[in-house]
């Protein structure tokens, strides 16, 4: 049996032992916050792990695998989407054509570029195939936003249970990247799923109705919803969530 004490410092996961546990989320460091492990791998095996622990993945090319687990937690719940006026006249006029799991690849491709606000990307080459095997394995998804035939926004993240764990979007045209995001949280409602976690704030996903959650609370969540899974696969989109209205 594996012991833990607090420590000043982050755990180190031996990489090649890919059965050691996770510290418990409780040790994460408050500076920075949320840091609470380097090492290990990114097998399916230790994401799946680390998602229903409540920890992720996030480090730059030249780190350390570092798994963050913060407090509080940013999370949308489906049911308190935020739909401004701006955006509701977009989604009204259905400038884009929105659609599940129908390029991961390029979506995540995307999201991996360089940004004007970044002095790099944290989608690294290892993580990239990572989520690859994930969303080969019927885990991990993406949502596309079409213009004239052209990607043009998207995002993609990890589902289990009844939570989507939201990875990372990207936008190549004004609102595209919230009409996906609009789409997808009108689906996973649809299917009863029960948080969006965001990782951590932003005022774009603050815009958007997502807000603070204690970690205790949402460790809690996860226990509760993010165990069994059941809608592994190639998602579709209800050919009727972009015509409901909005």
């Amino acid at each position: 049996m594996t012991h833990f004490s607090h420590s000043s410092a982050p755990y180190w996961l031996d990489p090649h032992d890919p059965t050691a546990p996770f510290p418990p989320v409780e040790f994460a460091l408050r500076d920075p916050d949320g840091l609470l492990a380097l090492g290990g791998d990114l097998s399916p095996a230790r994401l799946l792990t680390a998602y229903r622990q409540g920890i992720f993945p996030w480090y730059s090319e030249g780190q350390p695998i570092l798994w963050w687990s913060p407090d509080p937690r940013m999370a949308l719940r489906p049911d308190a989407l935020k739909i401004s006026r701006s955006l509701r006249k977009t989604l009204r006029k259905g400038a884009f054509s929105i659609t599940l799991d129908q390029d991961f690849a390029a979506v995540m491709a995307a999201c991996a570029e360089p940004r004007a606000d970044a002095l790099g990307t944290w989608i690294t080459d290892d993580m990239y195939r990572a989520y690859q095997r994930l969303h080969a394995l019927g885990y991990a998804h993406s949502v596309e936003a079409w213009q004239d035939g052209c990607l043009v926004g998207g995002l993609y993240g990890v589902a289990l249970g009844k939570v989507f764990f939201g990875e990372s979007m990207f936008t190549r045209a004004a609102d595209a990247s919230k009409v996906a995001f609009a789409h997808l949280v009108r689906q996973l409602h649809r299917w009863g799923f029960v948080l969006i976690d965001c990782q951590v704030y932003t005022d774009h996903l603050a815009s958007l109705g997502a807000a603070p959650m204690q970690r205790a609370d949402f460790c809690a969540t996860l226990e509760r919803h993010a165990q069994p899974q059941d809608r592994t696969g190639i998602w579709t989109l209800d050919a009727d969530i972009g015509a409901a209205g909005w």
